[in-house]
């Protein structure tokens, strides 16, 4: 797989990958993960298929990917979406209304954030594209984050039997660090919480035309297509630095969620349990 973003996916090899898992189909909607089944450090547990799903934004999704959301195996009755309305305002991308299917607002950001200036230092870190860049992103989602990583972990808390879905625009930065976070807390191997995260490069793919040409209304990339296009890397490194962000200036994932989201230690107990299961209990 390419690590930059610069050039193109084998399509066959993209198609092959995103047909399964655990890549789920909604119609309308593009890079959407189930983050179950993955092995813990528990003896014979792992995280609970059908249950928390990561994606990108969820503005487009046709009538047959809202009939997909309710069918037996996703039952996705709440989206989180992660954006603000400045991003939406911009990009065209409202808040799809969809039957049955509560649409809870979490913005990382809060709108004065997306100044002129604020926004030109955030395309400014994009473009390098390195993970030292993303870094500093990341530790800026965390930043600002805990009020909408809070209602999403409270959901897990008190909802463990209605499965989520959760996204930003392109389901790669704020999801990737809120997808860590959920995968942290079920004890999930680092292993495989940036195998998740890199393949995120493969899910975006198919909308690679539809990133270039939304950023190439942004004055940093409208002549410099290879810095847009060094938006898309997610590389398995880039989260190795994240979760060793997470654990040497937050204190690991524990007392992130504790000071930022205001969880209790019993909470994020609780918490884990509702993410996990056993594999014998799989039906």
């Amino acid at each position: 797989m390419s690590d930059d973003g610069l050039k193109p996916l084998d399509p066959a090899y993209v198609s092959e990958v995103i047909s399964n898992p655990p890549f789920v189909p909604i119609p309308g909607v593009s890079n959407v993960r189930d983050l179950g089944s993955y092995p813990t450090t528990m003896s014979n547990v792992i995280t609970k298929p059908g249950y928390m799903f990561r994606a990108a934004e969820v503005s487009n999704i046709t009538k047959e990917g809202a009939q997909r959301l309710h069918e037996k195996a996703l039952r996705i009755t709440t989206v989180f979406d992660l954006r603000s309305d400045p991003e939406m305002k911009k990009y065209s991308t409202p808040i799809p209304s969809i039957e049955e299917v509560h649409i809870i607002r979490v913005p990382v950001f809060k709108n004065e954030d997306y100044s002129p200036e604020s926004m030109a230092k955030k395309f400014e870190l994009y473009a390098r594209g390195t993970t030292e860049a993303f870094i500093q992103l990341y530790s800026q989602i965390l930043d600002h984050g805990g009020k909408a990583f809070g209602t999403i972990l409270r959901h897990v808390r008190d909802k463990p039997n209605s499965p989520f879905l959760f996204h930003c625009t392109a389901g790669k930065d704020r999801t990737g660090v809120m997808a860590a976070i959920l995968l942290k807390l079920a004890s999930v191997d680092d292993h495989y919480i940036c195998h998740d995260y890199s393949l995120t490069r493969v899910g975006r793919e198919p909308d690679r035309e539809k990133v270039i040409k939304r950023l190439s209304t942004e004055p940093l990339f409208a002549a410099n297509t290879d810095a847009a296009l060094r938006m898309l890397t997610s590389r398995y490194s880039t989260m190795t630095a994240f979760l060793e962000l997470l654990e040497r200036v937050y204190g690991g994932v524990e007392e992130y969620v504790k000071k930022y989201c205001g969880l209790t230690e019993e909470d994020i107990s609780r918490i884990r349990t509702n993410l996990v299961m056993s594999p014998r209990s799989r039906i």
